[in-house]
């Protein structure tokens, strides 16, 4: 019982015992990396000459094929090229909100490493981790966390495959970094400003094995998806094609027979007229979940998403608007809402699933209210009251990102294991404490 109620201290206490706002944070928008204007990005003529002369080529691709290229080519794909993130980007996300959401993670990451016994190795794995705004306000907790974590290798691990995201990141978190060469795993090496040793990598797959925590924040909806549409002779794949009376432009067609990926990915109960599936997210999903299995650890998922319910959800955003996808490619950020019950399926029963459950929920359960409380009274700055109390309104409103993001953990099966008991009858006894709560995804109540 006691140990129960050290963890909902660690979480209902260190929100109330955080310090306040870092001097300088008068606006929490203001964050220390800039972003390039998107009215600069009118087109990208390189990306529509490449997909046109492919398609040309081979015939209509996939809507996979045309995101990875339009997002990811080497030369001008959209995170390649751009800085989207921020007031001056096309979209922002909950770090770059508050810094509440990032602290309230970084309680999560405490929480569950207290949780698994307090391993002596914790790597802080985040997969596209933006401008390093997240994983700042993350390793800020961590710091001021110093005598829970004592005696913790603690180690932070970015997936990025932007060299100019990652160049913000390596600005924004390391006090020195060295670069190596293109064809290392570790692209980069350095030292956060809290003196963590910190690394860069591509792909997850090059992540070192250990107990890991990983984060996943705006991350699986920018993978590829295949699309799909139920007709009267089954299942056919949603292709982009050239249009036949505007050749430099771009139109969706259906594929007349079963492609692979038709015959493959569409689980056999489905009941949706058409599908959104990434196979990507899936295998990222399963390495995850092999890992935690294996390693120990937990993986926190935070996205637009839902769990099988929604159909066409793909679209694209620039200049904080909705964007026409197949218009101007490589000028605008492309995603597709996050369908959870296809990583629940793919994760398979190596691990345990949680949520999904609203940001609002997770939020809320995680003590935003109680954080926010503490910094308004030690906040006497007018602007900055209303930027706090606006931004967690924006975090957790149903009306705003509160209802339209989604919470869902992978947690190695140890983690909930009840106690086994021995003995009979009035003489039963359990061996060994009840696992602790989740964070996040139930109420923490304190007594």
């Amino acid at each position: 019982m006691w140990t129960f109620l050290k963890i909902i201290r660690l979480n209902r206490a260190t929100v109330r015992s955080l310090n306040p706002l870092p001097r300088g944070w008068t606006v929490v928008l203001r964050r220390s990396c800039s972003s390039a204007s998107s009215e600069s990005r009118v087109t990208n003529p390189s990306i529509l000459r490449h997909l046109t002369s492919k398609i040309t080529a081979t015939g209509a691709i996939t809507v996979a094929e045309y995101m990875r290229e339009v997002l990811t080519n080497p030369v001008s794909g959209y995170y390649v090229k751009n800085d989207m993130l921020g007031a001056d980007g096309d979209f922002i996300t909950s770090p770059e909100i508050s810094q509440i959401f990032g602290e309230l993670v970084g309680i999560w990451c405490v929480s569950e490493w207290v949780a698994s016994g307090k391993p002596k190795v914790l790597q802080l794995v985040e997969l596209g981790p933006g401008r390093g705004s997240l994983i700042g306000d993350i390793l800020r907790v961590f710091h001021q966390l110093q005598s829970v974590l004592h005696g913790a290798e603690v180690s932070v691990h970015l997936v990025e495959v932007s060299p100019k995201l990652s160049q913000l990141q390596a600005q924004c978190l390391a006090g020195e970094y060295t670069c190596g060469g293109e064809d290392e795993l570790v692209y980069r090496t350095g030292t956060t400003h809290t003196g963590l040793p910190i690394y860069w990598y591509r792909s997850v797959k090059d992540v070192p094995r250990g107990f890991s925590i990983f984060l996943a924040h705006e991350f699986f909806d920018a993978l590829p998806i295949h699309k799909f549409q139920r007709t009267e002779k089954g299942w056919r794949e949603v292709m982009v094609d050239i249009h036949p009376e505007e050749p430099d432009k771009l139109r969706f067609v259906l594929f007349p027979t079963p492609t692979l990926a038709s015959t493959t990915l569409i689980h056999e109960d489905e009941k949706r007229q058409h599908l959104e599936i990434s196979p990507e997210g899936g295998v990222i999903v399963q390495k995850l979940a092999s890992q935690i299995a294996e390693d120990g650890g937990a993986a926190l998922i935070a996205d637009y998403g839902h769990d099988g319910t929604k159909m066409d959800t793909f679209r694209g955003f620039r200049g904080h608007k909705l964007h026409d996808v197949l218009e101007a490619p490589g000028t605008a950020d492309l995603t597709a809402d996050v369908d959870f019950s296809y990583l629940r399926r793919m994760a398979g029963d190596a691990v345990v699933c949680m949520g999904p459950i609203t940001q609002r929920a997770f939020l809320k359960n995680m003590g935003i209210d109680a954080r926010l409380q503490v910094l308004l009274r030690s906040c006497h700055d007018a602007t900055t009251r209303a930027q706090l109390i606006h931004g967690c309104d924006m975090l957790t409103s149903p009306e705003k990102m509160g209802s339209r993001f989604q919470f869902f953990s992978l947690l190695a099966p140890s983690r909930l294991t009840q106690p086994w008991e021995e003995g009979e009858g009035l003489g039963r006894r359990r061996r060994g404490p009840a696992p602790l709560p989740v964070a996040g995804f139930s109420e923490l109540e304190v007594e």
